[in-house]
């Protein structure tokens, strides 16, 4: 059977002078997905909480994001792997989730208003509340992940093999500038600062100035990138398949995937059955830490108090993981220094023994996943002991490190591994489109054969040759690789359900202060949290131990 590739027009480029710009501008969607994140990771907990939600049935409310992520991302990722709209394959759908994630977090922010405009008694108000906030996570969940998945997928199709290391540093550097900038924010009294300016609240503060990032970041990769468009896929129509159809093609897909991409998946697996707790409840963990034993009473606004302690802890973690994605890559080799084209110069004699051992002296980028899983490990082991929040942002801190490789290593080593499965598709199996050759630097596309309203722009001819990397897969690989992402949240939700039923049954003592004394659960004894963040300490371990599979896989 002969495999044919799509028919394309124009070649991608991004706006910008030099090569860091560049990059700076294809990645500035991240900025805006992490004030998302964050502002549901530092504030939803404790506001459910604080409306009387139980831990036990509050960890049941992050299925969610697994759930989101498990569904959302190959689906999308699929569908615009065969978008043929004439603004290309990832922007409009990165549009789409933008305008649903601002609205959804501006109705968080003002949940209770727009509940009391239909309900006056005071306990409906609070169950309903919780229900429709609830609700709104997780279509909150779902809409952020139609923007991430585009996100990421768009960093893969425009970078060659040799620049995929560089576009995931450079992702994971953004996502440091927005986790800085979220919990910088996040920490300042707004407050004293605004007064009931843009919200009469913290939370609602935060959630309009996350919905307003997340429009200026998505906004500005869209503006900067312009896609090459798909005008056919040489292997099925979109528009002819139904849902399932795609969900058996993802299901397909996701049972047959290549060796190395399955031992990728299998390390992203184990580790993140840590980062899930670490994600979700260590800034509520941090918070608790400060109300149980460096307070001698409650404060009026625990809700503000919890999330500004969360908030400061993690603007530690947040510049560490920022610090670490831009030293890092110099450090650490990039895994395909092996395989440079023939064409790369050879340095001159002199210098090679130099280089050489130069290059000896760094980790390779295999290793440095290893060491970072062992040093989250390593600093979440501690947490069930933790009663400082001086110590606890000390731990959270050095985490800042294994975030920053744990999110650039996976997009890395899939990055290389589907531009090359692109590349090694013969040339004479491609469909290409007529072309007539304008000089010895480009060429331009016919137009005669393609449909109104498509994009003709002009195509470096040197992106015609053999082993040229297309990205074509790149939606449904990055949305398999998601699954082994969420996969493990539900496993990290069934845990910390088990344990926050068994250590705090009750209602929080620290933020429902409303609830009968009954209800509460006992502030006494092991956290909860830190309990789930010790078992995610245990499967980081693992983690490190399948990177052994990706080393020998062939």
């Amino acid at each position: 059977m002969v495999i044919q590739a799509a028919s394309w027009v124009g070649q991608a480029r991004v706006k910008g002078s030099s090569e860091s710009v560049q990059m700076m501008l294809l990645t500035f969607s991240m900025i805006g997905l992490q004030f998302c994140w964050g502002t549901e990771m530092t504030y939803a907990s404790p506001y459910l909480l604080s409306l009387g939600l139980s831990k036990s049935r509050l960890s049941l409310v992050w299925v969610a994001g697994p759930l989101s992520g498990l569904v959302m991302q190959p689906v999308i990722g699929m569908i615009s792997d065969k978008s043929t709209s004439r603004f290309g394959r990832r922007r409009p759908f990165m549009v789409a989730g933008t305008v649903a994630v601002m609205a959804c977090l501006l109705l968080l922010g003002w949940m209770g208003e727009v509940v009391g405009w239909f309900v006056q008694d005071q306990e409906l108000k609070r169950e309903v509340t919780i229900a429709l906030a609830i609700a709104d996570i997780y279509v909150l969940d779902f809409v952020i992940n139609i923007a991430q998945s585009t996100c990421r997928a768009l960093v893969v199709d425009t970078l060659p093999v040799e620049k995929q290391q560089l576009g995931s540093a450079w992702a994971s550097r953004m996502v440091g500038v927005g986790h800085m900038l979220m919990y910088g924010i996040g920490a300042l009294d707004l407050m004293a600062i605004f007064g009931n300016f843009m919200g009469d609240t913290q939370f609602k503060k935060i959630c309009l100035i996350a919905a307003m990032a997340m429009a200026i970041a998505q906004g500005t990769s869209c503006w900067a990138v312009q896609e090459r468009v798909l005008v056919a896929d040489g292997r099925s129509r979109v528009r002819n398949e139904s849902m399932l159809s795609i969900l058996k093609q993802i299901y397909h897909t996701t049972m047959n995937i290549p060796e190395r991409i399955q031992a990728i998946c299998w390390v992203q697996f184990w580790s993140w059955i840590g980062w899930f707790p670490f994600l979700f409840y260590g800034s509520t963990w941090v918070g608790e830490i400060y109300l149980r034993h460096e307070v001698s009473s409650t404060s009026e606004d625990a809700l503000t108090d919890v999330g500004r302690a969360g908030s400061v802890a993690f603007i530690v973690f947040a510049m560490i993981s920022f610090a670490s994605s831009i030293v890092m890559p110099w450090l650490v080799q990039s895994p395909d220094d092996d395989e440079k084209p023939g064409y790369t110069p050879r340095p001159p004699q002199s210098l090679r023994t130099i280089l050489k051992t130069a290059r000896l002296g760094k980790p390779t980028l295999l290793t440095a996943w290893m060491l970072a899983n062992l040093l989250f490990a390593a600093s979440m082991v501690f947490a069930p002991f933790v009663q400082s929040v001086r110590f606890a942002t000390i731990i959270i801190g050095f985490c800042g490190v294994p975030w920053a490789i744990a999110g650039w290593a996976p997009g890395t080593f899939l990055g290389v591994e589907v531009n090359k499965m692109s590349s090694s598709i013969p040339m004479t199996q491609r469909r290409s489109a007529p072309y007539r050759r304008l000089s010895n630097e480009s060429i331009e596309l016919g137009s005669q054969d393609f449909p109104p309203g498509t994009l003709h722009v002009r195509h470096a001819s040197n992106a015609t040759r053999t082993g040229d990397s297309t990205g074509e897969t790149s939606g449904i690989y990055l949305g398999i690789l998601n699954i082994y992402t969420t996969l493990p949240q539900f496993v990290g939700t069934g845990i910390s359900w088990i344990v926050f039923s068994i250590l705090e049954p009750g209602k929080s003592p620290e933020l429902a202060t409303d609830a009968h004394p009954d209800e509460h659960h006992s502030k006494d004894g092991v956290s909860g949290i830190g309990v789930c963040l010790f078992i995610g300490a245990i499967c980081a371990v693992g983690a490190a131990w399948a990177t052994r599979r990706l080393k020998v896989a062939g």
